[in-house]
């Protein structure tokens, strides 16, 4: 199974898309489908729910609370240990560390903002992880015979 921790700007964009076919609305809609595990906690949960709510989105209230408890139903709640890592925005750090904590699962990080994440090996962009899921629905979860899952692809970036 793939595990991912969604960063907010990912959800935020899948709502607002236009386009049907963009990889924020292909993974929210995978994540709905069950196709990965969605790890959040409670500050992760809370801060989709302050964004969210942002008038610049146009986002209806019924949206969002819709949103919001298909998010808290489908995802994996979980309590992680505060990392210490400095990042250039600190309220990414709780996305980070739930990814963090979960690297025996090769958790991904999915962002739309790449550059807030510096140096991190488990961030990725919303086509990578789309492109992630993709092949390894088509391989239906193995790696032919590296005895690796497709989310810990780290060395084989030709191939993911």
């Amino acid at each position: 199974m793939v595990y991912a921790v969604i960063d907010t700007n990912v959800i935020v964009s899948a709502l607002i898309s236009k386009n049907e076919k963009s990889p924020v609305v292909e993974i929210v809609k995978r994540a709905y489908a069950g196709k990965f595990r969605v790890l959040v906690n409670n500050a992760i949960l809370a801060e989709y729910g302050k964004v969210l709510r942002r008038p610049k989105f146009g986002l209806v209230l019924q949206q969002i609370v819709e949103t919001l408890d298909l998010l808290a139903e489908i995802s994996v709640n979980v309590d992680v240990p505060m990392s210490g890592t400095i990042l250039p925005d600190p309220k990414d750090v709780v996305f980070y560390d739930v990814a963090l904590a979960h690297q025996d699962k090769h958790a991904s990080l999915v962002t739309g903002n790449m550059k807030h994440f510096p140096n991190c090996f488990f961030a990725v962009t919303p086509r990578e992880f789309l492109d992630r899921l993709e092949l390894e629905e088509l391989l239906d979860g193995n790696f032919a015979g590296f005895g690796q899952t497709l989310n810990d692809c780290r060395g084989w970036t030709r191939y993911c």
